[in-house]
């Protein structure tokens, strides 16, 4: 049995694709779940930014004053109102080990479908401390409600009420 490469998961936001792009990476601190399955530094005192533009990062930047940070992956596409993709690793991750993040932005009526793919998970280990010793089925729906709550997350932002300038 081939173990789970890719897990897709999508919200509609009642914004064009322009603003939900700006949303997802500038206020991507505002809309990143807190807690230890989504931070690294839990429910500290830590930003979560996207530096923009190909090769920038998401990183988590914690301490008093703000300097220590993680890496969570490098931006490989930086297409605004349109797609954004970077690799991905988590603090458990050994060097070298990633996944891969794609975001897609489609226009839906007055709104826009986001779409999350991630994907390359097959290129770990089984035994991987990410998988939680969980089967494929398991483990596809264990990451597919982390990122739907990300992702509703990102809706209740208020989205509706945000009006491009």
């Amino acid at each position: 049995m081939r173990p789970v490469d890719a897990i897709t998961v999508s919200t509609l936001v009642a914004v064009d694709p322009g603003t939900a792009f700006e949303v997802f990476t500038s206020d991507v601190d505002a809309w990143w779940r807190r807690g230890i399955a989504y931070r690294v530094e839990g429910e500290g005192a830590s930003t979560m930014r996207f530096e923009p533009g190909v090769g920038g990062r998401l990183v988590e930047v914690f301490g008093e004053p703000p300097g220590e940070l993680f890496e969570f992956g490098r931006i490989e596409v930086w297409e605004p109102g349109r797609r954004l993709v970077f690799d991905w690793r988590g603090p458990n991750f050994e060097p070298g080990q990633k996944t891969r993040v794609e975001v897609r932005f489609e226009a839906v009526g007055e709104g826009t479908r986001v779409t999350v793919e991630h994907s390359g998970w097959d290129g770990l280990p089984r035994d991987h401390p990410v998988r939680h010793r969980l089967p494929d089925g398991a483990f596809a729906r264990m990451w597919g409600g982390w990122w739907s709550r990300q992702l509703g997350a990102l809706r209740q932002l208020g989205l509706g009420a945000r009006k491009k300038n």
